[in-house]
C-alpha cells in the first residue's frame, strides 16, 4: 500500500482516533480511546515521511522547518476537517504527530461539563483557567466555552493560538482569532496588542511564561473577561505556578493581582470507560470565593483544596469527587477511579472498598 496524507486522515476520522504519528519503520499508528494502534500496512520508509512531511508545508513552513528543526501548525483538507500538525526531526528524518480537531462543537451535556461552566462564560470580567495534562481536552472546553459566549453575548472576541483548531463564525459576537507565527510572532506581543483592539473577551491559547500570565492578570483586572489555558493537573498547583514563575520581589502584588482577578479554575482529566469503548471526562471545579480568595492573599493555597470539598453549594468539586461520581453511575470502574485519584482513601471510605474487586 502506498501512503498519502490525506489517506492517512480519512482513516483516522473514519476510526475516531484523537491523534496520529508517523514515525519511521512503522506503519501509521492511530490514537483510539487512549490507546495506540497501528493501521494495517507498509512500514513508512525515510522518502514517504519525507515527501509526506514536505508535501503538507508550504515555502515559509519550510524555510522555518530548516531553520529550527521543529514546527506545530494548523492546516485544513476540504471534507477531512482540521489538523493540528507537530513536525520534528528523529534520528535526521522527519516525522509528524496530528492531532485531529473538532469538526463541530459538542453541547456541554455531550462532553460531560458541569453545568457551572456554561454560568462562568456569563462573568464580564476575570481570570477563567482550564487546566490539566496535554491531550486532556483543554481545548475543546475553551472552545465550547467560547462558542457559548458567540451564541448568547454581544461582544467582540480575540483570541490568540498556537495553532487555531477550530474556526468560529460570526454569531451574535464577533470574533477575531489570531495564530501565533501566521497573525502575531508570539503570545507576549499579541498580548500587548490585543488590550487596543476593543475586545471585551481574550483568549490565549496557552499562559507558558511570566509575560503572557502578567498581561494576562492585567487585561482581567481592567474589565475584561479572560479564558486560559495552563498544563497544571489541579487547583492548587495551578495557583502555586502562577505564583512561581515571579520573582521573590514581585510576588506580593501578584498574589493581590490574583486574589482579585482569578474568577475559576476547571481542572480536567480524560479517563477511560468501564465498557472501553472510549473515554469520559472528569472535572475539578475551583470557584473563587470569598474564602478562597483570602487563601491566595495569605498564601495559604493548600487550605483551597477544603474549600472545594465543602464548596458544593458553590458548584465546586474536587477531581476525586467528580470520579466518585463516574464510578457510583457505573461510568468507569473502581481501579480507575483509584488510580485517578489524588486521595484515593477518599474514594475508598466513601466506598466501603479497601482494594478493587476481583473479576
Amino acid at each position: 500500500m502506498s501512503w498519502s496524507l490525506e489517506k492517512i486522515l480519512k482513516a483516522a476520522r473514519h476510526y475516531h482516533a484523537s491523534d496520529v504519528h508517523l514515525i519511521r519503520d512503522i506503519a501509521p499508528v492511530l490514537r483510539i480511546n487512549g490507546e495506540i494502534r497501528p493501521i494495517d500496512g507498509e512500514p513508512l520508509d525515510v522518502g514517504t515521511l519525507t515527501s509526506i512531511v514536505y508535501g503538507a508545508l508550504n515555502e515559509p513552513l519550510k524555510e522555518q522547518l530548516e531553520r529550527t528543526w521543529q514546527l506545530c501548525f494548523s492546516k485544513h483538507w476540504p471534507e477531512i476537517g482540521r489538523f493540528r500538525i507537530a513536525v520534528y526531526f528523529h534520528a535526521g528524518c522527519p516525522e509528524m504527530s496530528i492531532r485531529l480537531c473538532e469538526t463541530v462543537v459538542r453541547s456541554r451535556e455531550d462532553l460531560k461539563l458541569p453545568p457551572i461552566v456554561e454560568e462562568l462564560t456569563r462573568q464580564p470580567n476575570g481570570l477563567i483557567l482550564v487546566t490539566g495534562p496535554t491531550g486532556m481536552g483543554k481545548t475543546t472546553t475553551l472552545n465550547y466555552m467560547i462558542d457559548s459566549i458567540n451564541r448568547h453575548r454581544r461582544s467582540k472576541i480575540v483570541t490568540i493560538e498556537d495553532p487555531i483548531e477550530f474556526v468560529h463564525e460570526n454569531q451574535r459576537s464577533i470574533i477575531v482569532q489570531q495564530e501565533v507565527m501566521t497573525d502575531v510572532r508570539s503570545f507576549r506581543d499579541a498580548l500587548v496588542h490585543v488590550l487596543r483592539q476593543d475586545p471585551d473577551v481574550i483568549v490565549i491559547g496557552e499562559m507558558r511564561n511570566l509575560e503572557t500570565i502578567e498581561t494576562a492578570l492585567i487585561a482581567a483586572e481592567t474589565g475584561h473577561l479572560v479564558l486560559a489555558t495552563l498544563h497544571t493537573p489541579d487547583s492548587v498547583q495551578t495557583v502555586q505556578r502562577i505564583y512561581s514563575v515571579f520573582p521573590a520581589e514581585q510576588q506580593n502584588s501578584i498574589v493581590t493581582q490574583v486574589a482579585n482577578s482569578l474568577k475559576a479554575i476547571i481542572s480536567q482529566k480524560l479517563v477511560p470507560l468501564a465498557n472501553g469503548k472510549g473515554q469520559v471526562l472528569a472535572s475539578e471545579i475551583c470557584i473563587v470565593t470569598n474564602a478562597v480568595r483570602n487563601h491566595i492573599r495569605e498564601r495559604t493555597v493548600h487550605q483551597i483544596y477544603s474549600e472545594m470539598q465543602t464548596g458544593r453549594k458553590h458548584q465546586m468539586q474536587t477531581m476525586d469527587g467528580a470520579l466518585l461520581d463516574l464510578y457510583q453511575r457505573g461510568e468507569i470502574t473502581y481501579d480507575t477511579a483509584l488510580s485517578n485519584a489524588r486521595e484515593p482513601s477518599h474514594i475508598q471510605h466513601k466506598t466501603g472498598q479497601a482494594s478493587p474487586p476481583r473479576v
